[in-house]
């Protein structure tokens, strides 16, 4: 017997899971939910882009029977870590795309970055459940992706905590009940700073999230607000709302992660202590809930919950992600390639923390011409956009010809 929406019960048989980037700061929270609950998850499958003997640790601890390394030449490392066990090992993007593949309930997508669209796209065409974490699939291809889980039934159950506080909850309820969604942030680190102090950021300050611990890129994408924007645009394609209907407000304290206003004047809000095993266990879990080892909310202990709207002037990503939603599918696959190359720049000391946008920003201005396929219609498309995206957005960091008045931050 298996529920009405398609996974088995949680008291007949392990759900199988596959874990795509398990070394990643998602993965190793994945990781901590499955150890809270022996015998009630098998992992199929892990992949990781280059730590070979990481991953070999990983397939090892949970009885993977499948670790993929998506570095070839790592391939050997991870071979000789797997000797004596039963863990089939396997190197390369196509290696990585047949993990996907591997028959489960669910896939946890928590690759980084666009390369994480061919494998998830992978996983949907095949029937698995995506536990989808990787937020560029949907701005890089968002009616491609969407239109793959469609026609294979299968569900997408957004991790990004923000994404799941809308999913939970909506909990069922029409999108014509709703007039709007409201994505939380905290801020970042530099909330309270002026466009002059920020100009001097180094990586090491732009890495310290004042909330959550995540990874390097979506740190700094937390601190310019470009996360934030590149969250509008996952939520349009997630829900099927209009570009209008998602809003954006500061809360730092980070404990409401979305909201839900509907047209009878009602607000439904998902509460939580910044904790990403929170989403991740529900998206395991679901349509049921698994209990998770994190720290409560205790209401008097917060006193208050603060609310404000973001500073477009001091933060332009996100007033520049609305405008790429706006204008298509190239677009928003393009802002998402040339951030990619300006914060790896930026962590790299090439360029400075207000530069990132205006990179950005100069990107989507001269890759205009591209606009031949203005909605990606396969994954080559995707990619053929993306590497567009980031050979122009290597030419400005090579060259520094950012216009001075966006790179200030004043749009």
């Amino acid at each position: 017997m298996v529920t009405s929406r398609g996974l088995p019960l949680a008291s007949e048989r392990p759900r199988r899971i596959s874990i795509l980037g398990a070394t990643g700061s998602v993965g190793a929270s994945t990781l901590a939910v499955i150890a809270e609950h022996p015998g009630a998850f098998e992992v199929i499958a892990v992949t990781a882009n280059d730590n070979a003997a990481k991953l070999a640790e990983i397939a090892r601890s949970v009885g993977a029977r499948l670790a993929v390394i998506a570095n070839t030449s790592a391939y050997g490392e991870l071979k000789a870590a797997l000797a004596g066990s039963d863990v089939e090992a396997g190197a390369g993007q196509a290696a990585v795309e047949a993990a996907a593949e591997q028959p489960v309930d669910i896939v946890v997508a928590a690759i980084v970055g666009a390369a994480g669209l061919a494998p998830a796209l992978a996983a949907v065409k095949t029937g698995s459940h995506v536990a989808l974490a990787n937020k560029e699939c949907l701005v890089c291809a968002g009616d491609l992706f969407m239109a793959a889980a469609r026609q294979s039934g299968n569900r997408i159950l957004p991790v990004d905590s923000e994404h799941n506080a809308i999913f939970q909850a909506l909990d069922g309820e029409p999108v014509e009940e709703v007039e709007r969604i409201i994505l939380t942030g905290s801020g970042g680190p530099f909330r309270g700073w002026s466009i002059e102090a920020m100009a001097t950021v180094t990586a090491e300050q732009a890495l310290r999230h004042p909330n959550w611990s995540m990874g390097p890129k979506i740190t700094i994408d937390s601190a310019t607000l470009m996360n934030k924007g590149l969250e509008v645009i996952e939520a349009h394609y997630l829900f099927e709302f209009l570009p209008g209907q998602a809003d954006v407000v500061i809360h730092p304290q980070s404990v409401i992660h979305g909201l839900v206003a509907f047209r009878d004047g009602s607000i439904l809000a998902q509460m939580a202590a910044p904790d990403m095993r929170t989403p991740i266990a529900h998206c395991l879990a679901w349509p049921g809930r698994k209990s998770v080892a994190s720290r409560r909310l205790d209401l008097v202990e917060l006193g208050r919950l603060t609310f404000e709207a973001p500073d477009l002037d001091r933060f332009p990503a996100l007033r520049l992600a609305r405008q790429a939603l706006d204008t298509g599918g190239w677009a928003t696959n393009i802002l998402n390639a040339a951030n990619e190359i300006a914060v790896q720049a930026f962590l790299d000391g090439a360029i400075g923390f207000l530069e990132i946008v205006g990179i950005v920003e100069e990107t989507i201005s001269r890759a205009v011409a591209l606009n031949a396929t203005p909605v990606p219609n396969s994954t080559e498309e995707a990619m053929f956009l993306d590497r567009e995206g980031r050979r122009i957005a290597r030419d400005l960091v090579a060259t520094r010809k950012i216009p001075a008045i966006v790179a200030a931050g004043s749009g």
